[in-house]
């Protein structure tokens, strides 16, 4: 027997003794009733029944523990969730008029699937999939405009959704490009693909409202910004995660959206900052100090950023850590002086729940990879697995893989334990 079912017991009998010993109630009163309560259960357990029946109900066993170790590495906790993130998809005339398709059933006028498709296979070995959906999508049919005032082809968001991105963060440079029409037909194509979405918005206070979508049991936010609008306004300031005014970064903003989603049940919370010195492979200080900044908060689980066309470095923040550069996802071929807008990085970090409920990171998976194969434009791995075959040549491949694995370590990340992302061991 227990000491919590002796303690009742020894109470049950002190009560008895104590009602023994009392004034006697008048029959029919409320006392009388309860001491003959009492008196049965007492006449109960001095026969035994009561400990009994005690003894043989047996006590509910602990609930195993969900397992959820989601479609990431292997999860060394009862839960996991992994997310990978890109960068810009880049659209010029070179990529959408290689892919132009005679107007099919669902009347699109283009197939982006066999440009992006190569990077299916590592995105289905993640829970959550986020890319940089940089420019305003066109309406069909256009026209279709590149730099400096972007309108891209509106088939490039059914193609993301079919390699497997979950959500897009839209908020860059190029976001009003086409004023508020162009903005608004952003967000009606990525919903129509069914794709979740942060950084611009179509009513007043949707800004102020962070993003949080479901991974593997997961509530993950995505909080977004940008640091211009390339000289542009907004027709309203809150349909950009941008601040007007000097400085044009805003993670203030961030912090407070962070600390709402943190509210709301968020249990990992990522932040994007599109930020960066163009064709830079290194991060400038103001990147570093906002990154920090968001670490600093204790609100962040992960910090990443893009818009430099180029490969940035990994860091290991105090535990926390900071992807500088993601580079393009996809762009058209820059001059050999800017090889570094044709050489892009996808970065996978799982995180592991702890038996105190709190996340942590476990693992930290990055690929390279480069944008043409067999002579045409196309998402192309480098990696040495090589999980799409040789790329542009052997030397070429091997060449942009060793730039970009120097670059994703210039900040100790290798030895903080980041990986190579080798799809096909998985």
């Amino acid at each position: 027997m227990n000491g919590i079912k002796k303690y009742a017991l020894a109470m049950s009998a002190a009560l008895l003794v104590l009602a023994s010993v009392g004034c006697a109630p008048e029959p029919g009163t409320e006392a009388d009733t309860k001491t003959s309560t009492s008196a049965t259960d007492a006449s109960a357990e001095e026969s035994g029944a009561g400990e009994s029946d005690a003894a043989a109900t047996p006590e509910a066993p602990a609930a195993e523990p969900v397992s959820l170790p989601g479609a990431g590495p292997e999860c060394p906790t009862d839960h996991c969730v992994s997310v990978a993130v890109s960068g810009d998809l880049l659209f010029h005339e070179g990529l959408w008029s290689q892919y132009a398709i005679e107007t099919n059933e669902a009347g699109q006028n283009f197939d982006f699937v066999p440009l992006l498709e190569g990077q299916k296979a590592y995105l289905d070995q993640t829970d959550l999939a986020v890319c940089q959906m940089e420019t305003p999508l066109a309406p069909v049919g256009g026209p279709y405009l590149g730099y400096p005032a972007f309108s891209t082809p509106p088939e490039l968001a059914a193609a993301v959704k079919a390699v497997g991105y979950d959500v897009c963060t839209t908020a860059s440079n190029h976001t009003v490009d086409q004023g508020t029409e162009g903005l608004l037909r952003t967000l009606d194509g990525l919903d129509a693909a069914g794709i979740a979405h942060t950084g611009s918005y179509r009513a007043e206070g949707d800004r102020d409202e962070p993003l949080i979508v479901e991974a593997n049991g997961a509530k993950v936010a995505i909080l977004t910004s940008t640091f211009s609008l390339n000289g542009l306004n907004a027709e309203h300031d809150w349909q950009v995660d941008f601040r007007m005014e000097e400085p044009r970064v805003d993670p203030e903003r961030m912090i407070i959206k962070a600390q709402k989603a943190r509210d709301m049940g968020a249990d990992l919370v990522i932040g994007v900052q599109h930020i960066g010195e163009e064709y830079w492979s290194e991060p400038t200080p103001g990147q570093m100090e906002l990154a920090h900044q968001l670490h600093d908060s204790g609100l962040f689980d992960f910090v990443y950023q893009h818009h430099a066309h180029a490969v940035q470095p990994l860091e290991d923040y105090n535990g926390k850590w900071v992807l500088y550069g993601t580079g393009n996802t996809i762009s058209e071929s820059a001059p050999a002086a800017q090889q570094v807008n044709n050489e892009f990085l996808m970065t996978r970090v799982q995180f592991a729940k702890q038996a105190d409920g709190t996340w942590t990171t476990n693992d930290v998976a990055w690929n390279a990879a480069t944008n043409t194969q067999d002579g045409a434009y196309k998402w192309c791995s480098v990696m040495p697995d090589q999980p799409q075959g040789v790329c542009q040549s052997p030397e070429f491949d091997s060449g942009v893989l060793s730039r970009t694995a120097a670059t994703v370590n210039a900040m100790g990340a290798a030895e903080s334990g980041a990986h190579e992302w080798l799809v096909t061991q998985e």
